[in-house]
């Protein structure tokens, strides 16, 4: 199974970054796990974000490979316990296929993207910036990988 977290946006402070860098080294050798950024649509001050909203779900939707299990992060998804993240995760890599994690830009993500996924996860009840939400997103990966692997990582 293969892990693709498809995010909008590109121009990501260094501690995110370098958080990424770590988590997904981590993840190597136990989930294939890669990060895939797109190009945020465009915003004006003052201005309604649909346009920004629709061509950043389009660029979404174009990167969605057939056969990918697709799953939308999303404030109104289910949420996880890591127990039950790590038992969901099992799951899939069970099912065989490829998943695909999409988080939206600042705005959130579009109906369309919304109705093309297989679920929505929440993370939190909180909103979080869509740049943190990458972080939490792989740490969550690995802590749930963990779990699979019976590595202390976790500790309930």
């Amino acid at each position: 199974m293969r892990v693709r977290v498809i995010a909008v946006g590109t121009r990501m402070p260094a501690w995110v970054r370098s958080a990424c860098e770590d988590y997904l080294r981590r993840l190597g050798a136990h989930l294939n796990v890669a990060l895939l950024e797109i190009e945020p649509g465009t915003r004006s001050a003052g201005g309604s974000p649909a346009r920004a909203i629709a061509t950043e779900s389009k660029r979404l939707l174009e990167a969605l490979r057939p056969g990918e299990h697709v799953v939308a992060l999303d404030e109104r998804g289910t949420q996880y316990s890591t127990r039950e993240l790590a038992g969901w995760l099992g799951a899939r890599k069970q099912a065989g296929e490829d998943l695909a994690l999409l988080i939206g830009g600042p705005d959130g993500l579009g109906p369309e993207v919304l109705a093309r996924g297989h679920g929505r996860w929440s993370l939190s009840r909180l909103t979080l910036p869509h740049a943190l939400v990458r972080v939490v997103l792989l740490e969550q990966l690995y802590r749930a990988q963990s779990i699979l692997n019976n590595h202390p990582y976790h500790r309930d």
